[in-house]
């Protein structure tokens, strides 16, 4: 009789999988090894093969954890609470997540392509909804071409807060979408 999944197996994987996107934003992904990540984790080589096939898969999972919540937190904030909801749910949604972030930007390329592609699907639903978040806010004022560029501003300032940003000094990260919101509400209101 095959056994049966234990009770703490989701715990388990979520545990690895962020022990591991902390090894693996340090180390640099392609540095990085299987067995760096179960030294990390706390688990065997083995356990850590139990949960994923390879270093990719792993990456992947890490990914789609992140990328998948965050895009439907900022869906439904988007279309409850607007701009200044959405850029604070980002924020916020990287809070713990500055590894994973870190990841998106210098490993997603290394995937196949079909492991590319269901999350760069999860961040073209986050590029939409700020893309209509944007559009409202500036009243119907941004279209094409302006309005992608603004969208994308937005996260340009979100995206790279992680790498300047010290908690406890300076902005909170609540001020900070503030801040963002504000620069972007004054500004197309200007254009």
């Amino acid at each position: 009789m095959p056994r049966g999944v234990a009770r703490d197996h989701e715990e388990k994987r979520a545990a690895i999988r962020k022990a591991a996107a902390v090894y693996f934003a340090k180390t640099g992904f392609d540095r990085a090894s299987m067995a760096g990540a179960a030294k990390a984790a706390g688990v065997s080589k083995a356990l850590i093969y139990h949960y994923w096939d390879s270093k990719e898969d792993l990456l992947f999972d890490i990914l789609d954890a992140h990328l998948s919540v965050l895009a439907d937190a900022v869906e439904e904030a988007g279309a409850q609470y607007g701009l200044r909801g959405l850029v604070r749910t980002i924020l916020v949604g990287y809070r713990d997540a500055d590894d994973e972030h870190k990841l998106q930007i210098d490993a997603l390329a290394t995937l196949p392509a079909d492991k590319q592609a269901p999350l760069i699907g999860h961040q073209r639903k986050l590029v939409d909804t700020m893309s209509d978040a944007v559009r409202i806010a500036s009243e119907g004022r941004l279209e094409g071409h302006r309005l992608r560029a603004v969208t994308m501003s937005v996260f340009g300032m979100l995206n790279w807060f992680y790498m300047w940003h010290r908690p406890g000094r300076g902005l909170s990260r609540e001020d900070y979408a503030d801040l963002v919101t504000d620069l972007v509400m004054k500004g197309v209101g200007k254009l």
